[in-house]
């Protein structure tokens, strides 16, 4: 379940939450490789921010995914969120910064269900485990 986190400084008042929310969850999974129903995505605006000695817009990001992430598809992943940014926010894509975070899943993890999983019907099986 990719997650990311961008935060702002940008107010999001009056501003189509809906449709930055919509093309970075389409960004994320296409690039990634995971369907977008499996995708969350949190933006906070008036953050304080300052970003080379100034509060001019800028925004930070943090994209945790359980694979799906390498330096090729992570460059692509900064471009398009940053494209989406400067659109849509008039953040300047100078004055935004993605951190990538690839957590494996280990055999021991496989077990463990996300809260998204456990109350999705359709992913009963991970409940399975569970139980028994």
């Amino acid at each position: 379940m990719p997650c990311l986190n961008i935060s702002t400084n940008v107010s999001l008042d009056g501003v189509d939450t809906s449709s930055i929310l919509s093309e970075a969850t389409s960004t994320v999974a296409n690039l990634i490789g995971k369907p977008e129903a499996y995708v969350m995505i949190v933006l906070k605006g008036s953050v304080p921010i300052a970003f080379g000695g100034n509060e001019q817009p800028a925004a930070y990001g943090e994209l945790v995914s359980i694979g799906g992430l390498n330096a090729d598809v992570n460059k692509k992943l900064s471009a398009g969120i940053a494209s989406i940014l400067e659109n849509k926010l008039s953040v300047p894509k100078s004055r935004f910064f993605l951190k990538f975070y690839d957590t494996k899943a280990s055999a021991s993890e496989s077990r463990i269900c996300t809260v998204f999983a456990c109350f999705t019907p359709a992913l009963d099986h991970c409940l399975e485990g569970l139980h028994s």
